[in-house]
């Protein structure tokens, strides 16, 4: 993948913009680009790009987040440094912004320091997810986070996937319904995601995108030890 520039990574509930982006960023790192990210998700309790701080720090990607005493509240509070990061953003500066509409409203905070800057915001879609099985809704829900955020999506991601459930029919599936998107919309489809152990299923030669090698490093609270 040939991403740089501040990238911003949204999507609908249940989309997986985190995990994506958290996986953009470790995989961006490992081939020697220099990135940061910042942590926007003030809606989603569960799986937010935080949960992932130590795994990235290590790998000696700056992580940027709300201030340690509102670490896990739920509360349009930014951190100061996010604006500092636009600024003087990195090779890679990833901003991981909450779902749907109202999760993206943090971004019209950042309006004066964005539109300086040439920002590639990119929309995961899920098709197995409710609102986005069909190309209304993702449309519905494009238009739905473009008017919260004040920002055009320029790109799309298929991250079609049924948890634990999902096999490699389902990641040709998602990738054909991002066609359908894409020629709907005049989108770009940046790239897909699949996960690691499906990753040698998989026939490479169907697509013509990049395909983003998903390691999961979130993990919802039933399921921890």
């Amino acid at each position: 993948m040939k991403l740089r520039g501040i990238v911003i990574i949204c999507g609908n509930y249940g989309s997986g913009k985190t995990e994506t982006a958290v996986n953009l960023a470790a995989a961006s790192k490992m081939n020697g680009v220099d990135v940061k990210i910042a942590d926007l998700d003030l809606v989603n309790p569960y799986f937010r790009t935080r949960e992932a701080r130590v795994f990235l720090e290590d790998m000696g990607i700056e992580v940027v987040l709300p201030d340690k005493k509102y670490m896990y509240a739920d509360l349009p509070i930014l951190a100061p440094a996010v604006a500092g990061m636009i600024q003087q953003p990195s090779e890679l500066t990833i901003l991981d912004a909450g779902g749907d509409d109202a999760g993206v409203t943090v971004l019209a905070a950042l309006e004066d320091h964005l539109s300086k800057k040439e920002v590639h915001m990119l929309q995961v879609i899920n098709p197995f997810r409710p609102f986005t099985e069909d190309v209304k809704g993702c449309i519905k829900i494009k238009e739905e986070i473009e008017n919260s955020s004040k920002i055009k999506i320029t790109g799309l991601v298929s991250n079609a996937n049924l948890i634990d459930e999902t096999i490699p029919e389902h990641i040709y599936k998602g990738y054909d319904f991002l066609k359908d998107v894409s020629k709907t919309t005049g989108l770009k489809i940046e790239f897909i995601t699949a996960s690691s152990h499906l990753i040698p299923q998989l026939e490479m030669n169907r697509f013509t995108c990049p395909v983003l090698e998903i390691n999961r490093k979130l993990v919802p609270p039933w399921k921890r030890v």
